[in-house]
């Protein structure tokens, strides 16, 4: 294989077109990263209502495709736009399957009917666009089980194509609870009713096929988003039923670190918060702390500790210990809190309930709000982040970028990237709790709240150290892009 490869990136969200967590923000940045060393990276995703902003222009590239599934005429066209932000005035271009009764319905992800169908095309529409355009891929990188059927697709239904002889397929794993499960009737709707013995038997037997798992059995790589993570998904605990399958292929199996976007999450460049600052000089983060606090409706207290929460709620994120724990606190300690996120509804049901029992140190926004997020990382003094697992996670790392010593469960990215802060020798870079119940999540936030301390003097003096630990890791993609490339060269023809 040469140096440089052909990519071909398929993905069900790509920020900033379409975004629900950190796949959106990896699809983007991955490829920016790869581009930037000069290979030739081309997008594939759904172009959704949400994609087909006021303000975005796009070219038409096909306009019309059919594919015949199961029966179906499917008939879509592909549209392409840059996406932004590539260093070094590289190009990557990001095409758009546009199918309306597909995709364009309020949300990226649906419980309909025909949920299946809809990344079963998108599985289809990639490789189509790379036979329409003539792009010849050395990797097709596949991400979560919306295009985990594109491994099989190709040493099955497009093994005719000599545009593909030399193509190999690496999946990512994002998040290992989601899998694609669905009856067995979605095959034919697939478009791979004659590829039926290709997909795991005991499954079919039962009625039914796991979109991921094929994805596993016949990608020529797998990768997860944490090395720790990759460790755990290969466990009863954390493989979500599919260890076995995993530790089959573990030969492999790669856990490769997220990175985060330095150009967009940067507190010396950020244009999104009031005051820029950095490890050298971190006044203008108490700026960003007055700032966020009277947004929210809080009076401003320096000596006073604010904790930031930035999250979708739900049950992963481990927010069931806070229903005990946060309140005990907020009672007991002088300290605020400010929380931006939505998800399930007994979460926002309790962080409402919070701000309306302590007024004075609680503010909750529901929803998400990028401006707000950014805020958040840039004016509390610790970010609180519970997980009861997390495949990589980035807004810890956010956190240690912008001096916000992050409060964690060891499991997954968060094992990987925060280490417990260590006051007499002052290494380490933020709070991290082994024992996933109500006292390891308290144990966590009295060792944080214990280390702020008055937060002046000597205390502040050792807070500043801490800061200035997590905001010099290095927490860019440049070294995670040479893992890929080290997984991409791993598989090239002939090894």
């Amino acid at each position: 294989m040469r140096a440089l490869v052909n990519v071909l990136f398929v993905s069900s969200e790509v920020a900033p077109f379409a975004k629900t967590g950190g796949l959106g923000d990896v699809a983007a940045a991955l490829p920016r990263a790869l581009a930037a060393r000069g290979h030739d990276v081309r997008i594939v995703m759904p172009m959704y209502a949400r994609v087909k902003a006021p303000d975005r222009t796009f070219e038409t590239v096909i306009g019309e495709a059919v594919l015949v599934l199961g029966g179906t005429r499917i008939v879509f066209s592909v549209h392409t736009a840059d996406l932004p932000g590539v260093p070094g005035g590289a190009k990557v271009p990001v095409y758009f399957v546009r199918c309306s009764g597909l995709y364009d319905r309020p949300g990226i992800y649906t419980s309909d009917h025909d949920e299946h169908l809809r990344f079963a095309v998108l599985s289809w529409a990639s490789l189509v666009v790379c036979q329409r355009l003539g792009f010849r891929p050395d990797i097709v990188h596949a991400n979560d089980w919306q295009t985990s059927l594109i491994p099989l697709l190709l040493r099955t239904m497009f093994t005719w194509d000599r545009l593909f002889a030399g193509t190999r397929t690496v999946l990512t794993i994002h998040n290992i609870g989601h899998q694609g499960t669905f009856g067995k009737n979605a095959l034919g709707d697939a478009g791979l009713a004659d590829a039926a013995h290709h997909f795991h038997q005991d499954q079919l037997r039962e009625g039914r096929i796991n979109f991921l798992l094929t994805g596993i059995l016949y990608a020529n790589a797998i990768t997860t988003v944490s090395p720790t993570y990759a460790r755990e998904v290969q466990t009863p605990e954390h493989g979500v039923g599919l260890d076995a399958f995993l530790r089959q292929r573990r030969e492999v199996l790669f856990g490769i670190l997220n990175g985060i976007d330095e150009g967009e999450w940067s507190p010396e460049t950020d244009a999104r918060i009031p005051q820029p600052y950095s490890a050298e000089d971190l006044a203008g983060k108490e700026v960003n702390k007055r700032a966020l606090l009277e947004g929210a409706g809080l009076r401003y207290y320096p000596r006073v500790p604010v904790m930031g929460v930035v999250s979708r709620l739900a049950w992963q994120k481990g927010f069931d210990l806070c229903m005990s724990v946060l309140p005990r606190v907020l009672a007991k300690r002088q300290v605020q809190l400010v929380v931006l996120g939505t998800g399930e509804p007994q979460y926002e049901k309790f962080f409402s309930a919070l701000a309306f029992q302590f007024p004075k140190q609680v503010a909750y926004k529901r929803g998400f709000s990028e401006p707000l997020a950014h805020l958040i990382e840039a004016g509390s003094d610790m970010f609180l982040m519970p997980s009861r697992y997390e495949p990589c996670g980035l807004n810890q790392m956010y956190s240690l970028r912008y001096g916000t010593p992050p409060i964690v469960h060891r499991t997954g990215g968060l094992a990987d990237t925060v280490t417990p802060f260590d006051a007499g020798r002052r290494s380490g870079n933020g709070f991290v709790f082994d024992h996933f119940d109500e006292s390891g999540l308290g144990y966590g936030v009295a060792h944080a709240l214990a280390t702020w301390g008055s937060g002046e003097g000597e205390d502040r003096e050792r807070w500043r150290a801490l800061q200035r630990n997590g905001m010099r890791a290095r927490l860019g993609w440049d070294e995670r892009v040479n893992a890929y490339e080290m997984v991409y060269r791993m598989i090239a023809p002939g090894r």
